[in-house]
């Protein structure tokens, strides 16, 4: 399910820059994140995806490719001017297959399909075939989304507190960095959305999902066989040590991939957990060698949860 954000000068200027770079190997930009729920571009890091047909004809680097094959998205940092004002934007790549097979059933880890549950713009795609594409997958992650959080969840209650308690659920098979009550403040942010996209999405899922209004809130009822719930019981914690692994080495791969990537790292952290962050000069000489014991250490100060 997809959020409509209007053009502007910005976006253009923003669209046109990485069309110009990359030519015809862009299927659809997508917006997400801060901005889009702002509506301000100029404010923060504009968070992109770049849909592309395939690695190989997206870059001329067969190690960028690779990397980017392996363990998708590679993700990029750009700077443009817009009048007398910089526009700050930061762009993950990956291929239309990955996008289906991340926001499927089948696909184990959440990084993809909570991703793509949220909210979502289309800003600029090369034709029908591709919007109609990023709008199925869209529409995917929403049901993978809720099959995959319903049977950790109790049978009866309101829906904002299935996206909220998902939510506690998929950042916690990450490293994140985001204050205690995040998740409550982000579905609050849309609720709107998230009560629209499970009513689209009710009739199509794995389990019967009944839902009903009552005063003022959407209640829901779901009916999930008892052994799917025994489980979920053991998936979900095995979600959250491979993406604590996945995370440490989604880091590190950025530092190669961002222009001053330790300096983005050392703002997002800050900005997300609140706490003063500093990098230290060895960590910069030698990233690959002193990098694991940095985290390790933002971890135990509760930076990382």
């Amino acid at each position: 399910m997809q959020q409509d954000f209007p053009q502007s000068p910005a976006l253009q200027a923003l669209v046109e820059t990485l069309r110009t770079r990359y030519g015809d190997a862009i299927a659809a930009v997508l917006l997400y994140g801060s901005c889009l729920r702002s509506g301000d571009l100029l404010e923060g890091v504009v968070d992109l995806y770049l849909v592309v047909d395939g690695y190989r004809s997206f870059y001329s680097n067969n190690v960028q490719a690779a990397a980017n094959r392996i363990l998708a998205p590679n993700v990029f940092y750009l700077e443009i001017a817009v009048g007398e004002q910089t526009l700050r934007a930061k762009y993950a790549v990956i291929s239309a297959a990955d996008l289906r097979r991340g926001t499927s059933w089948r696909w184990f880890h959440s990084y993809i399909w909570a991703r793509f549950a949220q909210p979502t713009a289309i800003v600029w795609s090369r034709d029908d075939a591709s919007r109609q594409m990023v709008i199925a997958t869209l529409s995917s992650a929403v049901r993978t989304f809720l099959g995959r959080v319903l049977p950790r969840l109790p049978a009866t209650g309101d829906v904002q507190d299935i996206w909220r308690r998902g939510f506690q659920l998929t950042y916690a098979a990450e490293l994140r960095s985001e204050k205690t009550g995040r998740a409550a403040e982000l579905t609050a942010a849309a609720l709107d959305y998230y009560v629209a996209a499970t009513h689209r999405a009710a009739a199509s899922l794995r389990y019967k999902l009944e839902l009903e209004v009552q005063g003022e809130n959407l209640r829901y009822h779901c009916q999930v066989p008892t052994a799917i719930r025994w489980l979920s019981r053991f998936t979900w914690p095995l979600r959250m040590v491979q993406g604590k692994l996945l995370s440490v080495v989604r880091l590190l791969k950025a530092l190669f991939t961002f222009d001053n990537g330790l300096d983005y790292i050392e703002w997002k952290l800050q900005r997300h957990s609140g706490q003063d962050i500093e990098i230290p000069d060895q960590v910069r000489r030698r990233p690959l060698i002193f990098m694991w014991g940095y985290c390790w250490r933002l971890y135990r100060r509760g930076v990382f949860r």
